[in-house]
């Protein structure tokens, strides 16, 4: 197997670490949950798997920069401006902190989600910009 391949491979894994560790993390945001106890199990086990995969998401993309010797499109930046949107807007829906409103956090979790959307349609079109 091409050493490139695999390492795309491993970038798409962690691709799909971080969208269903979001997607299972923010049920109690969107079911009302007041009391959150009850999502303390599986929640550590989600915060982990949200975290290996935004690593694998970052390692592996320097890697590829690096096999591809740092050459990249014009899209390459609004895709980077996009991820840190994302990682900035989920930090705040998913932060311990009681004085963030539920409303925030919704709307913490919809630009955060949007900005994930658009990456990744980012990625599908490769846009050429002249």
């Amino acid at each position: 197997m091409d050493t490139h391949l695999f390492v795309v491979i491993i970038h798409i894994v962690g691709l799909v670490l971080v969208g269903l560790a979001v997607l299972f993390r923010s049920m109690p945001i969107w079911m009302n949950a007041r009391d959150q106890s009850e999502f303390s199990a599986p929640k550590k086990i989600w915060i982990a798997l949200q975290h290996l995969g935004f690593t694998v998401l970052v390692v592996s993309g320097i890697v590829l920069l690096y096999l591809n010797n740092f050459q990249i499109q014009t899209w390459f930046y609004a895709k980077i401006i996009l991820f840190l949107v994302m990682l900035s807007a989920l930090n705040k829906a998913f932060k311990k902190d009681q004085s963030i409103l539920l409303v925030q956090r919704r709307a913490g979790l919809v630009i955060g989600c949007v900005a994930f959307v658009a990456v990744l349609g980012l990625v599908i079109i490769k846009p050429v910009f002249s």
